[in-house]
């Protein structure tokens, strides 16, 4: 099975949850709905909302719910690519101008509290408390990882323990919040809630170790970024913070130096590329990111034979095979 069978399979619900989208969005301030259709209509691929049908679907529940709570997803999601590109002085995001670039900081800040504040709302009208409890702890922890990786920003110390926490606050959380929220909606049993929950998050950690790790490998027109931006915008990712790790001491301070100078964007990339590649920073990275996938893969066995682990492995199988 392929992804894109997964995204046929709940290409129904998929389009119910967009109705609670374009509910949502409606505003009477035309520049909220403007901003926040720029980035939510740019092709986005509806991840974790997938993961929250899938694993609603799973723990047998076909109740209303599953469709607000898949769009909360979203929601919490795109607010936080908005507040990121803004961070980040982003100038492209999914292959479009970003909205920063487009309609300022100001407004991508805003607009992306707005779309906090309607998640909540539908987590209102939801009116489980259980998942309330954990949306609420989850976009908490998000918010450290954005503080945490902005103190980090330029820190070519960092270590591959504190880069993971960053992944893990940033990413993985909401994966898992997206798996449990389902399983939640189910009434699953504790096992298969935490199974469930445990998947997603190491979906979220492959997830982004291989975004980074794109970012240095693969082609813009198909990333839809600039390659080399996370080190352009100061963000160690995975496959530099090995390769320093590796390095001689020369080899890290000449690195060091490069990174931190003035250096122009299309100098430095070259040479970090050449310093990844001679101590193998893309290859642990994306074994790490395999790991990760085999262990999200072994927590499914709880459930048996059931088609929609078959969906699940397809979309595990996806975050390592993409190029987008």
């Amino acid at each position: 099975m392929q992804i894109q069978d997964v995204f046929s399979a709940y290409k129904n619900d998929l389009q119910e949850m967009e109705k609670y989208l374009d509910k949502y969005l409606t505003s009477e301030v035309k520049l909220i709905s403007e901003v926040a259709h720029h980035l939510i209509d740019s092709g986005g691929k509806r991840f974790r909302p997938l993961l929250l049908l899938i694993s609603s679907k799973l723990c047998d529940y076909n109740g209303d719910h599953r469709f607000p709570m898949a769009a909360v997803m979203e929601f919490i999601h795109t607010a936080t690519l908005l507040h990121d590109d803004v961070i980040d002085q982003a100038i492209i995001r999914r292959g479009k101008t970003s909205a920063n670039n487009i309609w300022g900081n100001a407004a991508s800040v805003l607009v992306g509290d707005f779309l906090y504040s309607k998640a909540f709302k539908l987590l209102s009208e939801v009116s489980n408390m259980t998942i309330i409890s954990l949306m609420s702890r989850i976009t908490n922890i998000m918010s450290e990882g954005e503080v945490f990786q902005l103190m980090k920003c330029g820190d070519v110390n960092i270590t591959e323990e504190e880069y993971l926490e960053i992944i893990e606050k940033k990413t993985a959380v909401l994966l898992s919040a997206a798996c449990a929220a389902g399983a939640i909606l189910g009434s699953a049993p504790e096992d298969k809630i935490d199974a469930l929950t445990r998947f997603g998050y190491n979906i979220g950690m492959a997830f982004q170790i291989t975004d980074d790790t794109l970012d240095y490998i693969a082609q813009e027109q198909e990333f839809g970024k600039s390659i080399g931006k996370d080190l352009e915008e100061g963000k160690m990712t995975l496959p530099l913070i090995y390769a320093l790790k590796k390095a001689t001491i020369e080899e890290k301070n000449k690195a060091k130096d490069l990174i931190t100078s003035k250096e122009g964007h299309e100098k430095v990339i070259p040479l970090i590329l050449n310093l990844i590649q001679k101590y193998e920073g893309i290859d642990y990275s994306l074994q790490s990111a395999a790991k990760y996938i085999k262990d999200a893969r072994d927590l499914l066995q709880i459930f048996g034979k059931r088609p929609e682990i078959a969906e699940l492995n397809a979309v595990a199988q996806y975050v390592l095979a993409r190029r987008i």
